[in-house]
């Protein structure tokens, strides 16, 4: 009987535990999300603008030249249609991951209101989640402005099914998580675009937003397939114009451990983090 409290307890200590994880995580979000609310279209459109030049550019204009069969599949109508996918996904890594670090770096290097937040008696994963949950907000409102392009322009209505909708929020965390991580480890904002020169504008090209990295040589391929945004590409494009039979469902195990695996990372930073 004893033994039998003494496993309650346990367990209720644990759920009491837990909620409390999650509502630091919450409250580290809402700290964000109170400035974020006021900038909802800003922070829509500032992302928006990329996706735009290159839908007009590549889908548009000299997506014409290329034809289904042809450096595509035959499973798309055109070029456009199979761009349209990955600019979703570049817009998402772009703003989530630009976004929340310079969040960071701000209230690190200008406010200096940082510090207030590593006194706080909250656990180092909660404060990275409260992070990484306003990045991924932020990626969300500007790829759900690109997705209402495609929308509009294709008539697809497979960019708002669940699967697909479930791939952008995972490449959202990735990149806010990897955000969060840079923006506790620099020390300018120059040191920022030095991590956008070298990191987020090479893997916007290399990331199979443009092309099919089944094509590629074999040499070629493994560096594509190292970078996470490949296979949010790849599983945006399937989600959107692939049966499900043909769906790359490895895409999203792998999104997950590499966003959990920059969360341990992250809340390893917070904890050693000296500001």
């Amino acid at each position: 009987m004893a033994s039998q409290r003494t496993l309650f307890s346990s367990k209720k200590f644990k759920t009491s535990q837990l909620q409390i994880f999650l509502a630091d995580s919450l409250t580290i979000f809402w700290g964000d999300w109170l400035d974020l609310r006021v900038r909802i279209v800003q922070v829509a459109a500032s992302g928006l603008i990329s996706p735009l030049i290159y839908i007009l550019a590549f889908g548009l204009g000299l997506g014409s030249s290329i034809k289904p069969g042809s450096g595509i599949s035959g499973n798309y109508n055109n070029y456009l249609e199979f761009i349209l996918p990955g600019m979703v996904a570049l817009s998402s890594m772009t703003i989530s991951f630009g976004g929340t670090t310079f969040s960071i770096c701000g209230d690190r290097l200008f406010t200096k209101t940082f510090e207030e937040l590593l006194l706080t008696p909250i656990h180092p994963l909660a404060l990275h989640i409260g992070k990484m949950l306003a990045g991924v907000v932020r990626g969300l409102m500007t790829s759900g402005s690109v997705i209402l392009v495609a929308v509009l322009l294709t008539g697809n209505w497979n960019f708002l099914n669940p699967l697909f909708l479930l791939l952008v929020v995972l490449n959202c965390s990735v990149f806010a998580g990897l955000g969060v991580i840079v923006g506790l480890s620099v020390r300018s904002l120059e040191s920022v675009g030095l991590y956008n020169n070298f990191i987020i504008i090479p893997m916007s090209f290399l990331g199979a937003t443009f092309f099919d990295p089944g094509t590629l040589p074999a040499a070629l391929k493994v560096v594509v397939y190292l970078l996470p945004l490949t296979y949010a590409s790849i599983g945006l494009r399937a989600a959107a114009h692939l049966p499900l039979s043909q769906f790359p469902w490895y895409s999203i195990p792998i999104l997950l451990v590499i966003a959990i695996a920059l969360s341990l990372c992250g809340a390893y930073k917070f904890a050693h983090q000296q500001d």
